[in-house]
């Protein structure tokens, strides 16, 4: 589950950041490579993507998978597939991803949101669509996720199976 990183030690030099799932860790080093250990099951191997781990600037983790968002903004993700470990979404040109337990949400360049993995906790962004515009940050928790747009009202989508779309405007006091 992490815990024993003996097996590459000798590659966990000049690391700059490290991200952690629920049972591994992925380790982003100065020169923008990528190490990873755990459990296979939680995101602990990334060979199959080890290639493309180049350039990264950051990392974030759900709870079974990751993403590295690279320096060309593109983004490369591994780990339990349903869980965010893979997408087929347009992944280009984000600038910010956040995560929930099970789903990843991406902010591209354009203001737009890139939603995969667990529909029910956020992964299906599909009913708020047509909201998410001019988004310019998300935050998350366990299930859901909230979107601030840039007139400063919220959009929220997941949390669950009885979870509804809102949108709430907020007034700012100058």
């Amino acid at each position: 589950m992490g815990g024993d990183s003996s097996a590459v030690a000798d590659q966990l030099q000049n690391v700059k950041e490290i991200q952690a799932s629920q049972g591994a860790f992925a380790a982003i080093c100065h020169d923008g490579t990528v190490v990873t250990w755990g459990s296979v099951a939680y995101g602990g191997n990334s060979s199959a993507v080890q290639a493309q781990l180049s350039q990264v600037q950051k990392i974030q983790a759900t709870d079974f998978s990751f993403a590295a968002i690279r320096l060309d903004g593109s983004v490369v993700t591994w780990g339990a597939g349903q869980f965010g470990g893979f997408c087929e979404a347009d992944l280009r040109e984000v600038l910010h991803i956040q995560s929930t337990r099970s789903a990843f949400a991406a902010i591209r360049a354009n203001g737009s949101v890139v939603t995969w993995g667990a529909a029910e906790e956020g992964g299906d962004s599909s009913a708020v669509q047509d909201k998410l515009h001019n988004v310019v940050h998300v935050q998350a928790t366990g299930r859901g996720f909230a979107a601030i747009l840039a007139d400063s009202s919220v959009v929220t989508w997941g949390g669950g199976e009885s979870a509804s779309y809102n949108q709430y405007t907020c007034c700012l006091n100058d």
